[in-house]
C-alpha cells in the first residue's frame, strides 16, 4: 500500500481525497465486506417513504374516520378540511387554498428531520456518497460544507425543534381523540388508539432525543452542580440521544403506518377493531 504524499496516478485527480497532500492509495477503498449495503438499504428506506408520503400529502382525501385523523394531516388548517367533531381541524387559511391541507403542515415535521443530525448522515451517505462509507472515497472532487447553499439551510435544524414540539402537541390531542367511537363518545379503545398510542410515544421520543433537544437542556451551563435539575434532565435526554438513529426510524415508520392505518379505514377496506 502506498504511503506517499504523491498525487494517485491512477486517477490523476488533485483535489479532495487524491489531492497531494494527502496518502496515495489508487484504490476508492481497501475495504473486503459488502460496504455498500448499509447505503444502499438506507437510501431505498427513505426514498420508499418520501414516495408514498408524496402521494398522501397530495392525495387530499381519505385522512380522516372518525375517530382517527391522519397524522400527515393534522393539524388541518385549511377551509376544505373534512369536518372533524372537536378535531385539529381550523378554518386558518380560508377557501383561498384549493391544494392538499397536508402541504400547510408537513413542511414542519419534514423540516426538522431533513435538517436532523442523524438524518444528514443518513441520505449524505445514501443519496449524496458524501462519503458512502467509512474509508471509502466519496467521488465529489470538492465538498464546502454546509457553508453554502442549499445546505447551509441545515443550520435552521434547531428552530424546527420548537415547531416540531408544536406538531407532536397536537398530534398527542389527536390521540387522546381516538378514544372515542365512531359516534364520538368517550371511553372506547380501537386498534387504531393502540397505534396511535405507539406512534406518538415514539414522535415524542425520537423529539426528546434530537441534539438541539439536548443543548437546550444542559447546554452552556458551567457547573451541573448548581443546576441539579438540568442536569438530570440532560442526563435522560443524553440516554435517548444515544437511540436517536433508531428512533429516528422507529417514528418515520410508525407515522407511516399510522396514516396508512387511517387511509384504510377510511375507504372501507375493514372496520376499525374495537377492544371496549
Amino acid at each position: 500500500m502506498a504511503t506517499g504524499t504523491e498525487p494517485s496516478p491512477l486517477t490523476g485527480d488533485s483535489t479532495g481525497v487524491h489531492d497531494a497532500s494527502r496518502a496515495a492509495i489508487g484504490p476508492r477503498h481497501l475495504r473486503t465486506d459488502r460496504w455498500w449495503l448499509a447505503p444502499a438499504v438506507t437510501a431505498a428506506g427513505l426514498l420508499a417513504f418520501v414516495v408514498y408520503s408524496t402521494w398522501r400529502a397530495f392525495a387530499n382525501a381519505d385522512y380522516y374516520h372518525a375517530p382517527y385523523v391522519s397524522p400527515f394531516y393534522s393539524p388541518c388548517l385549511a377551509d376544505n378540511c373534512a369536518p372533524m367533531r372537536h378535531g385539529p381541524n381550523a378554518d386558518v387559511f380560508g377557501s383561498w387554498w384549493g391544494l392538499s391541507p397536508a402541504l400547510l403542515i408537513l413542511i414542519f415535521p419534514l423540516g426538522f428531520r431533513l435538517t436532523c443530525y442523524y438524518y444528514r448522515k443518513a441520505y449524505y451517505r445514501g443519496f449524496w456518497a458524501s462519503p458512502p462509507a467509512c474509508a471509502v472515497a466519496e467521488p465529489h472532487r470538492k465538498y464546502s460544507g454546509e457553508t453554502r447553499f442549499p445546505l447551509v439551510l441545515q443550520n435552521v435544524h434547531r428552530y424546527f425543534f420548537y415547531f416540531a414540539v408544536v406538531v407532536a402537541g397536537i398530534l398527542t390531542y389527536d390521540t387522546a381523540l381516538s378514544f372515542r367511537d365512531e359516534h364520538y363518545r368517550w371511553g372506547h379503545m380501537g386498534l387504531g388508539s393502540l397505534l396511535f398510542l405507539i406512534n406518538i410515544a415514539l414522535i415524542w421520543t425520537y423529539t426528546l432525543s434530537c441534539h438541539s433537544c439536548r443543548h437546550i437542556i444542559g447546554g452552556r451551563l458551567r457547573h451541573f452542580s448548581k443546576h441539579p435539575v438540568r442536569y438530570r434532565l440532560w442526563g435522560w435526554v443524553g440516554k435517548l440521544n444515544e437511540r436517536h438513529m433508531l428512533l429516528a426510524w422507529a417514528s418515520l415508520i410508525s407515522v407511516a403506518l399510522a396514516d396508512f392505518y387511517v387511509y384504510l379505514l377510511s375507504t372501507g377496506a375493514f372496520d376499525d377493531p374495537r377492544f371496549f
